[in-house]
């Protein structure tokens, strides 16, 4: 089977739904997939490519774009199946899609998550085999920062420290800048919402490989968190009442759920046994980024190492002679 991959734009996905999907409610030719546009969504989809295309038959598409707009199209039913959706992340629009029914969640991939800001440990303990003197020893909550910001200096504008944020078309980007305004951290602090999470990575490789204080928002499980020593600073317990209100609490626990287009049940009913069953945890999707990261691999690549490496966790998922067809494919 081809494996098709298109880029759309916002404008793009809009057109999509404009023109409407040539799947029918109870038939589909082609199955896509949304790409919001991380890591590890990209290697769940490329697992789920595989077991499609060469287990089930079928052709597969992945539509990328921003975590709402993929979701947006998904609810149209332009999309059939988003892999890593962080429901919290985006809870109005995600419970608001599931009690109108147009969504279908099938199983929890992950649920042993963390996001937050977070520093290089070297920042609060330093790195002796570096020889790197503990900078901020006292750092230990986000409030904490108001302390520091000529030690997070910005270097655009140096009497400010800088905070990095997620990307802007990311939901969670909104939550930082308010949980900043809540914490009184604007009046000291910048926050930077860099154009891609590519744009967080290379900010913070750079600081850590020189030894320099960073902080910034990111979140596990990723190829960064496994690969770097870095500590996630701590937050007042989540309160739901307070998150709604003024977002000044940590990030309220994450279920990252496998969901679909309501359609898909009668489209392709088979696709939807085996989707129930789809669940990983933190430290197997972590273990895959790290694989890709040390080996310069893409999904697809690391899809197949992960498959290999774990045959007993993803044969579970479907019928024997399904999984045979894809052994056989590997």
């Amino acid at each position: 089977m081809r494996k098709f991959t298109f880029l759309f734009s916002v404008f793009a996905l809009l057109l999509l739904t404009a023109c409407g999907n040539s799947a029918s409610k109870d038939s589909i030719s082609v199955i896509k997939l949304a790409d919001a546009g991380w890591d590890s969504i990209r290697v769940h989809n490329s697992i789920t490519q595989l077991i499609l295309e060469e287990g089930y038959g079928y052709d597969t598409e992945v539509t990328n774009g921003t975590s709402t707009a993929v979701f947006q199209a998904l609810q149209q039913g332009d999309i059939q199946i988003y892999t890593e959706i962080w429901t919290d992340n985006m809870e109005d629009i995600y419970t608001s899609a599931i009690d109108k029914g147009d969504i279908v969640k099938l199983s929890t991939n992950f649920d042993d998550n963390s996001q937050g800001l977070y520093v290089p440990t070297y920042v609060i303990k330093g790195d002796q085999e570096r020889g790197i003197e503990p900078m901020a020893p006292d750092l230990k909550t986000v409030e904490d920062l108001a302390k520091y910001p000529e030690l997070f200096k910005d270097p655009e504008n140096p009497e400010m420290g800088r905070i990095i944020g997620a990307p802007s078309s990311w939901v969670v980007s909104k939550h930082l800048a308010e949980k900043m305004k809540t914490y009184g951290l604007d009046k000291t602090f910048t926050y930077l919402a860099p154009g891609s999470d590519s744009s967080i990575i290379a900010d913070l490789v750079s600081a850590y490989k020189k030894g320099e204080p960073w902080v910034g928002y990111y979140w596990s499980p990723t190829w960064v968190t496994a690969t770097y020593d870095l500590t996630l600073l701590e937050d007042h317990p989540f309160d739901q009442e307070i998150w709604d209100k003024e977002k000044g609490t940590e990030f309220p626990p994450n279920d990252v759920v496998v969901g679909i287009h309501k359609d898909l049940q009668t489209q392709a009913p088979e696709v939807v046994d085996f989707l129930k069953n789809y669940e990983t945890s933190n430290d197997l999707t972590e273990e895959m980024l790290n694989y890709m990261g040390e080996n310069e691999a893409d999904p697809d690549e690391t899809a197949k190492w992960f498959m290999k490496e774990h045959e007993d966790i993803w044969t579970s998922w479907v019928p024997d002679d399904i999984a045979e067809k894809v052994k056989a494919a590997l």
